[in-house]
């Protein structure tokens, strides 16, 4: 089946400014949290890695996503074996790497450490399901990956950082495997990475653009994925380049409104892409969040008619929300990185 991806991303190829957005599900929790992953169900227990691959089934159903984004061993189970996607518009995507600063085990700290590129899977995995791999295009598994960096304002470390890009550019190029890129603001504290913080935005908008400006179509990204750090960031990274395509992180779980007005604030200043994992892995209900995300996404409804719209829906299905509708129209803290909160941008 032809998918709605390739069909957003031709649309804006022809033309950047087109309205057309492109909406991801992150069901790749699994490659950080271990165990807390799948989130808790409506009586607060852990689901099990069953039950969040249920959900994934639903949501690809559901076909209001464009990509769905997974990890390698839940690929190789939906994607492969089950063959889900095959007769779907959405995508199957499979998170290329995972960085130490990911890494969030209970207890562990390794996400305050400066991050360090390390890959779980390979490419021959995430295609076929095997190492090596001869099978030719088109691939039995996924053939678009997320791959992470983290610049930090330490040579070294950075230094490694774009090393491991590279060789992976290099690999997916040769494989013929499209990948997008996601860039996270420093992950060390401020004392390490001695970054002013009105300076965060321009450090990860340069080291985007000059990382970039080596490398040729052939081995590109198809689309970027960082956090929302306020209109003038993102439209400075826009306007810079059109032919890179930005789209953001959603971060950690807050509001409803949260969510939707990231989304729609993000639109309204150059974004054409918007991955949400815990947002949507914490709601409610997942299928009616889902729904309106693409309402908001697609300027059917404002954030605020959105929030209320949805709570309306969870009332129809007797599902008890987590705050009240005046609480969950409230603006919250934003998040710029994987587990670590900022403070909300006020442009």
């Amino acid at each position: 089946m032809l998918k709605s991806l390739e069909i957003k991303l031709a649309a804006l190829a022809q033309h950047r400014f087109d309205k057309t957005f492109i909406l991801a599900d992150a069901k790749d929790a699994d490659m950080a949290f271990g165990i807390a992953s799948p989130g808790k169900d409506h009586t607060g227990k852990l689901r099990s890695l069953a039950e969040f691959r249920e959900q994934i089934r639903q949501i690809v159903k559901q076909s209001l996503v464009d990509i769905m984004l997974m990890s390698a061993s839940t690929s190789e189970q939906l994607t492969i074996r089950e063959r889900l996607f095959d007769d779907s518009a959405v995508t199957p995507a499979v998170r290329a790497n995972d960085t130490t600063d990911i890494h969030l085990a209970r207890g562990s700290s390794y996400a305050a450490a400066p991050s360090r590129p390390f890959a779980s899977t390979t490419i021959d995995h995430i295609q076929t399901g095997h190492f090596p791999s001869t099978i030719s295009l088109p691939v039995p598994g996924a053939n678009l990956g997320l791959y992470s960096v983290t610049f930090n304002n330490l040579p070294d470390y950075d230094l490694a950082t774009l090393e491991a890009y590279k060789a992976f550019r290099l690999q997916a190029e040769g494989k013929r495997f499209a990948h997008f890129l996601e860039v996270f603001a420093p992950n060390v504290p401020a004392s390490v990475h001695r970054i002013p913080p009105g300076d965060i935005p321009a450090f990860i908008n340069d080291n985007i653009v000059r990382m970039l400006a080596g490398v040729p179509s052939a081995s590109r990204p198809r689309f970027l994925k960082i956090p929302y750090l306020g209109p003038a960031a993102m439209e400075e990274l826009c306007a810079y380049d059109t032919s890179i395509l930005v789209g953001i992180l959603g971060g950690s779980a807050g509001t409803t409104h949260d969510a939707f007005h990231l989304l729609h604030a993000a639109k309204t200043h150059g974004a054409r892409v918007a991955l949400f994992g815990r947002k949507i892995n914490t709601a409610e209900d997942q299928l009616a969040f889902v729904e309106h995300l693409r309402l908001v996404a697609d300027d059917q409804l404002s954030p605020l008619d959105a929030v209320k719209s949805y709570h309306a829906a969870l009332k129809k299905r007797h599902i008890l929300p987590k705050r009240k509708l005046k609480a969950d129209l409230a603006l919250t803290a934003g998040h710029s990185a994987y587990g670590k909160p900022r403070r909300k941008n006020k442009s």
